[in-house]
């Protein structure tokens, strides 16, 4: 097995491609080691010292470090724990686990404008941020501000503003004029 890495644009983060579906479908996260209990792979992973997050895409596990550790030290146990994992044949989601599209459920009468949004997001927004190692999943919409939650790579990363005001604020309000400001939620 020949597990590639790559470089995100968040330096404590790092993107590991091991050449195999991790999730079927949808995106895990697991921002601190408590969430980790529906996951073996991720409970590997946070065994190994200074993991402080993991993300789950279709082809890829992003992994974010703690402040003061250095990649050089990391990566190698990293390697070998995915490794590990994926030759022991146990899930990499325990079973039940639902894979949801990752967006908040929005009823009322924004309803059109919503689905307008989550459809931008999944269409135009999505599989860029995934070639990151993040995802960013819809949260809310409230007079005319859509809310985000950003995950892997993106939660924590220099450039999200920049992102978030600059690109994904303007592609929404290009296409959906009630859109006026775009905001990270935790």
């Amino acid at each position: 097995m020949f597990i590639q890495t790559e470089s995100t644009p968040n330096p404590a983060t790092l993107k590991f491609l091991p050449g195999q579906t991790v999730l079927e479908m949808g995106t895990a996260d697991f921002p601190a080691p408590e969430a980790a209990s529906a996951s073996p792979l991720a409970t590997r992973l946070f065994a190994v010292e200074g993991v402080t997050g993991v993300f789950f895409g279709t082809d890829f596990v992003t992994i974010t470090k703690a402040d003061g550790i250095e990649w050089d030290h990391l990566k190698p146990a990293l390697l070998g724990a995915i490794m590990e994992h994926f030759q022991s044949g146990q899930p990499v989601m325990e079973t039940g686990h639902d894979h949801a599209s990752g967006h908040a459920e929005h009823t009322g009468e924004d309803g059109a404008i919503v689905g307008q949004i989550k459809e931008l997001l999944d269409s135009r927004v999505r599989p860029a941020v995934a070639q990151d190692g993040g995802d960013i999943t819809f949260h809310g919409f409230e007079r005319g501000v859509v809310y985000l939650h950003m995950q892997g790579a993106c939660a924590g990363c220099p450039s999200s503003t920049l992102t978030l005001k600059m690109g994904i604020e303007n592609l929404l309000r290009h296409y959906i004029p009630e859109v006026t400001e775009v905001r990270p939620v935790a």
